[in-house]
């Protein structure tokens, strides 16, 4: 795929919820936080849904089932069935299943969301390397998963048995702040082992193959908080992509954003679903949205003017990304963030 070095957030005259057929969800900073909605979200959700909108909800996190998602979803007000909830258990058990015997026994290291899309594509999840499987999964177990359980994918990648990992994120958002992910606990058996899992979720293709295939979706919008999964991962499917500031990323990460991970839209949470996009206009003076003016200075970006603070983040990120091209800003902009409390 060639590199589309994109210098500004696009602009839509029509909400996006009317411009796109499916809105590919992420929900971990996303719809919710350590359980509970996030602002705005429930109702913004509802609107989408009710003006036609596919909603799926796209996880990278393999510990819980569809059915179980789908049912938190719904206990939160919004309406949510099981197979409207893809996740990346779903895609690895597709990535295993293509690569070795119907039947085949798995090592299953993680939750009840890998064996559960293990035996929906005819395997047999195991829990001991004894039990002779022929491929070990590594998903994220949740904070009590026993640390003895690592030793036991060790010992299966030891004997030769292929290693898959559901995705490497390595934390995830709760409610008390950012915790280690599965990514955290793939590096734990990696440096044990030396060896490398075959990878399936964001932002890889197997995760978004499963998703298209899942959901059927013509125009979908990826919707995610994470540069390197979700917006990764759209740059990926070469699908367009809206971030919203209420989970992992910060203006910071979002200006010094590499080519890869610079979203097609930006806003401040989900009810940037149900708007147009402003449009970030190059002028003499430097890239003006809203009542904001961003421009980038030998060594840092400068911010005038007032208004919405998302509209001064979209300026500052047309000064940062156009400043880059196609590598990373290294401009200061923590006084422009400051201004617009970002």
């Amino acid at each position: 795929m060639s590199l589309t070095v994109r210098t500004r957030p696009e602009g839509s005259g029509q909400p996006l919820s009317e411009a796109y057929d499916t809105a590919l969800l992420d929900l971990d900073g996303v719809v919710y936080a350590g359980g509970s909605a996030i602002a705005h979200a429930v109702e913004s959700l509802g609107t989408a849904r009710g003006g036609g909108m596919h909603l799926a909800y796209v996880t990278n996190n393999a510990l819980r089932t569809p059915d179980t998602v789908a049912e938190h979803l719904t206990e939160l007000g919004v309406p949510t069935e099981a197979g409207d909830v893809i996740t990346s258990a779903q895609a690895v058990a597709r990535l295993i299943s293509e690569q070795v015997p119907a039947g085949a026994r798995v090592l299953v290291i993680g939750g009840d969301g890998l064996r559960v899309a293990l035996r929906e594509r005819g395997l047999e999840p195991v829990e001991s390397v004894d039990d002779d499987p022929v491929a070990v999964v590594q998903g994220y177990g949740g904070p009590e998963l026993p640390w003895g359980r690592f030793a036991e994918a060790c010992y299966a990648i030891g004997r030769g048995v292929p290693w898959f990992a559901s995705n490497t994120d390595l934390t995830i958002p709760s409610a008390r702040g950012i915790v280690p992910g599965n990514g955290a606990a793939v590096e734990v058996v990696r440096i044990a082992t030396g060896a490398e899992p075959q990878v399936a979720g964001k932002p890889l293709t197997p995760m978004h193959r499963e998703t298209i295939l899942r959901t059927g979706a013509e125009r979908p919008l990826v919707v995610g908080d994470r540069l390197d999964t979700d917006i990764e991962g759209a740059f990926n499917g070469e699908v367009d992509s809206l971030l919203v500031l209420t989970g992992v990323t910060d203006g910071a990460q979002l200006l010094a954003a590499p080519p890869q991970h610079r979203p097609t839209y930006v806003d401040a949470d989900l009810r940037g679903l149900l708007t147009g996009q402003p449009e970030v206009v190059e002028a003499d003076d430097g890239f003006r949205c809203g009542g904001w003016t961003a421009t980038a200075g030998s060594d840092r970006l400068e911010l005038d003017g007032e208004g919405e603070a998302i509209d001064g983040l979209r300026a500052l990120c047309a000064a940062a990304w156009t400043a880059a091209g196609a590598g990373s800003c290294g401009l200061d902009g923590g006084k422009a963030l400051a201004r617009l409390g970002l």
